[in-house]
């Protein structure tokens, strides 16, 4: 049985793990969500979803935000880092040894400095919104749907949504998301679409 992801130990250390943009600014802000028609690739939100890190190439783009967004706070980031790698911690599917470890970590430390590459986004729920996974999902299918045309970046970004709403991915959910036919979605993804979908639907 997997380990329940133990969340409460960064925050009783007050570890940054999310964060909204801080220069983009929202087409449409409400108090339920903000919603960037451009998107936008300032969001941090990490352990967002069920979710858990199953590549050592996701863990190092993790540590990547967690140094990015605690370099002005006092913590050992160190021991986060170790403490995330800690399979019984419930955060990584894999164990890592001590020397992978490290040296993951001396590479993070070498090349930080700039904003770790992230996905880009385009609707972001406010916190104790209250919504329902359900009504989440008919806003993300209003919002998207403002697109006139079905295209890799607009499914993309209905996988991402629907990750985060710890829901499987599947191309008819994305299809009935964007109000099209699942022969279009189809017809309009490509082999990293699929990877990636697989990726994303892991440990849901």
């Amino acid at each position: 049985m997997s380990h329940e992801r133990n969340i409460k130990w960064l925050n009783n250390r007050h570890v940054i793990y999310r964060r909204d943009p801080i220069n983009d600014i929202p087409t449409i802000e409400t108090n339920l969500y903000k919603y960037y028609e451009d998107g936008t690739h300032e969001a941090y939100h990490l352990f967002n979803s069920r979710a858990k890190i199953t590549t050592y190439r996701s863990l190092k783009w993790h540590f990547y935000v967690l140094h990015y967004l605690n370099q002005d706070n006092n913590i050992d980031i160190n021991s986060v880092f170790e403490f995330i790698a800690n399979k019984e911690n419930g955060f990584v599917t894999f164990f890592i040894s001590d020397k992978k470890l490290q040296d993951m970590i001396k590479d993070v430390f070498a090349l930080s400095g700039d904003p770790p590459v992230n996905k880009k986004r385009k609707i972001l729920f406010k916190d104790y919104s209250g919504l329902t996974p359900e009504q989440k999902m008919s806003i993300v299918g209003k919002l998207i749907g403002r697109s006139s045309s079905v295209n890799e970046e607009t499914i993309y970004q209905c996988m991402l949504d629907l990750n985060e709403l710890n829901k499987k991915i599947t191309w008819s959910e994305v299809a009935s998301l964007l109000n099209c036919s699942e022969r279009t979605i189809q017809r309009n993804i490509n082999n990293t679409l699929k990877k990636e979908k697989q990726l994303l639907n892991e440990d849901l």
